[in-house]
């Protein structure tokens, strides 16, 4: 009777995780600045330990979307942490081995696109990804080396992406580009609004600050499920070795600021990411961290699910 039971048990939970694999959902492949952690030349507490024993879940920012019913997935952003973020996102969609369907790049900072190298001879000579981006990252691409040998050999097929203008990925996805404002010495910036059949996603991995910006982040995290938002830094006082007013980001105590009058289930909807090596939110022990959690926030962390 017990062995009925335990089958049954099985077929139903089989039965449902089926129906569960058909949902098209994201993955959160990094969480991570662009540098890393332990970032180079760091002595601080916060990295030193990382030398020794490395965090395989410390990876540079990027999500993964999975459209399981049309066997496709997506990669945002090309980090240096590409190879692995890669292979767990075949896996999750249940093709180990495979590369991305395309890649969407947000903008030319190291930790957002220096992966596209890995996609070279040197590496998988991988045969025309797609890979999406803003027509002057495009043309950055195009007319520097060792990027345009990519194009030129095609490992890569570079596409555009109008801002504004939602993209089909498949029957289930579609994705759209929002202009941010944040620096632009080789490319534009840009956030995504991410749709499925019954969740909307908001992905500014960077932005300066949210007051630069001629849309209402607030409003934005009305209309959607979930945010994942630019937490670099939590407070200007945790970078001491550097002037914090050359690279501008809204801190997270400014963004709690901001949205700490919504209800408790619009401020769940937010999904801090994009954490700076000295970030107290890496670390779960912390004061910041328990801060964070205690106003009903979330952290995103490397791999969670989200359904879409």
């Amino acid at each position: 009777m017990k062995t009925k039971a335990l089958l049954l048990g099985l077929l139903l939970a089989v039965a449902g995780l089926r129906g569960q694999v058909q949902q098209p959902f994201l993955m959160v492949l990094g969480t991570v600045q662009d540098a890393g952690a332990p970032q180079i030349g760091c002595t601080k507490s916060c990295c030193n330990d990382l030398y020794k024993n490395p965090d395989h879940t410390l990876k540079v920012v990027s999500l993964g979307l999975v459209d399981p019913s049309s066997g496709q997935s997506f990669l945002l952003e090309a980090t240096p942490d590409i190879a692995s973020q890669a292979a767990y996102l075949a896996e999750a969609s249940g093709t180990p081995g495979s590369l991305p369907s395309g890649i969407f790049l947000t903008h030319a900072h190291i930790g957002h696109y220096t992966g596209l190298m890995y996609l070279g001879r040197e590496a998988t000579n991988a045969k025309g990804i797609p890979v999406y981006a803003q027509d002057r990252f495009r043309e950055f691409l195009n007319t520097n080396g060792p990027w345009n040998q990519l194009v030129a050999l095609n490992n890569i097929d570079l596409k555009p992406l109008p801002p504004d203008n939602a993209r089909p990925l498949t029957p289930n996805l579609s994705i759209t580009a929002l202009l941010v404002p944040h620096r632009e010495e080789f490319s534009e910036t840009v956030g995504y609004l991410i749709e499925g059949p019954s969740k909307t996603i908001l992905f500014i991995p960077d932005i300066d600050k949210w007051n630069k910006w001629e849309r209402s982040i607030v409003a934005l995290v009305k209309q959607v499920d979930y945010a994942f938002i630019d937490a670099t830094f939590y407070s200007g006082d945790e970078l001491n070795t550097r002037d914090i007013s050359q690279i501008p980001h809204p801190f997270v105590i400014e963004s709690m600021a901001l949205f700490d009058n919504l209800p408790m289930e619009e401020r769940a909807k937010i999904q801090f990411i994009h954490f700076n090596h000295t970030n107290p939110l890496l670390d779960p022990t912390s004061e910041a961290f328990r801060n964070v959690i205690a106003k009903g926030y979330g952290i995103a962390q490397f791999g969670q699910k989200f359904g879409l």
